[in-house]
């Protein structure tokens, strides 16, 4: 930690262990960025990433790093949500994260919601980069205040590129400060949470899901790869969640 605030970089390796499994050569997270392996599930590794300190603050650097080799099968999850906070720190905090996964390497990308809290100021980036045989479940979901509060300014931006192709590269601004029309009807329409699911699977390439509405405030759309976006606007994190678990469930 310095005076424009805390660095801090967890970085997980995931590699087929010869025996049906998946091992974890590298679990390193320093700071804030606490990483544990859990109880697996058949060939997959579980890792739960664990907050150990409130952040990130105004100044901040967090990062965290995914690497997926061939034939291995990674899941990773967060205990708590992450929740964005002013700080003493000067600036804008930021919170990249970077996700490579081979041929025949599958993650499952779990956190929990982030939230930006009143007074706040947040950059996230998730850049994830695929082989063509890959395959990924990805989901975030976004809260903008706690209950009672206004948000603080938050962005963010999703990069997805399959054997180097960039098939989805979508940026949103909210609170303070943002473009306007954030909060408008064609944008979030009032709602304080907002979500993604990114679906890609081989198979997809065959026989893609269709475009379609998922109730009033969903829409699950096929990208240019084999690959499938849903997005949502809901009232508040738990009614975001259930539309997305729905729709996971719904895509199999």
């Amino acid at each position: 930690m310095n005076g424009s605030g805390v660095r801090a970089v967890a970085r997980i390796v995931a590699r087929e262990d010869g025996r049906g499994g998946t091992s974890l050569p590298v679990l390193d997270g320093e700071g804030p960025l606490a990483l544990r392996r859990v109880r697996a599930s058949g060939t997959e590794a579980r890792v739960m990433l664990v907050g150990a300190m409130s952040g990130p603050l105004g100044g901040d650097r967090f990062a965290v790093e995914a690497d997926v080799g061939a034939g291995a099968r990674l899941e990773v999850r967060s205990a708590a949500a992450t929740i964005a906070l002013p700080g003493q720190g000067k600036g804008e905090a930021r919170y990249d994260v970077r996700l490579l996964v081979a041929d025949r390497g599958e993650l499952r990308w779990l956190p929990e919601p982030l939230i930006s809290a009143g007074g706040s100021e947040l950059y996230v980036t998730t850049r994830v980069e695929l082989g063509g045989e890959a395959r990924l479940v990805l989901r975030e979901e976004q809260v903008l205040g706690r209950a009672g509060e206004e948000p603080g300014r938050l962005g963010s931006r999703l990069t997805v590129r399959i054997a180097g192709r960039t098939v989805l590269d979508q940026e949103l601004a909210c609170g303070p400060g943002a473009p306007g029309g954030w909060d408008g009807p064609a944008v979030l329409a009032g709602h304080r949470a907002v979500g993604q699911l990114v679906v890609v699977r081989p198979e997809f390439r065959g026989d893609p899901p269709a475009a379609r509405p998922l109730g009033d405030c969903a829409a699950l759309t096929p990208l240019a790869g084999p690959a499938v976006l849903v997005t949502a606007v809901a009232a508040d994190g738990l009614r975001l969640r259930r539309v997305l678990d729905e729709a996971l469930t719904h895509l199999g």
